[in-house]
């Protein structure tokens, strides 16, 4: 090892480490308050032009159906497929709500599979 090179890092690339450590560490801070967040959001799906709707939280946690009486004399077969599509619709803006949470949270980090 020659003189003033250590283990192979300059200065500027321990930076660069303890610029990453730190973002980590406030990514994990708000990763915690994310979960927080999520936890307490209501998201709601809806079909049949409101007639039922789903409720997740923004964790995906089932939360209530709502189911218009209106729509029940239209049978179980009707009512099924609304509830199926409301949960849908509730399951893919908490998915989306959740993604683009995270992309703020994670913003110029270059986290692989995020």
């Amino acid at each position: 090892m020659s003189k003033g090179q250590g283990f192979g890092f300059g200065l500027g690339k321990m930076k660069e480490l303890t610029e990453a450590f730190k973002k980590a560490q406030q990514v994990q801070e708000g990763a915690k308050q994310l979960q927080e967040e999520l936890d307490e959001m209501e998201l709601t799906g809806e079909a049949g032009g409101g007639l039922v709707k789903f409720v997740l939280s923004g964790n995906q946690e089932p939360r209530r159906v709502e189911i218009s009486p209106d729509v029940l004399s239209e049978g179980a077969e009707v009512v099924s497929s609304l509830v199926f599509q409301a949960a849908q619709d509730a399951y893919n803006l908490s998915t989306s709500t959740m993604r683009e949470r995270m992309e703020e949270l994670t913003g110029g980090l270059n986290i692989p599979g995020m």
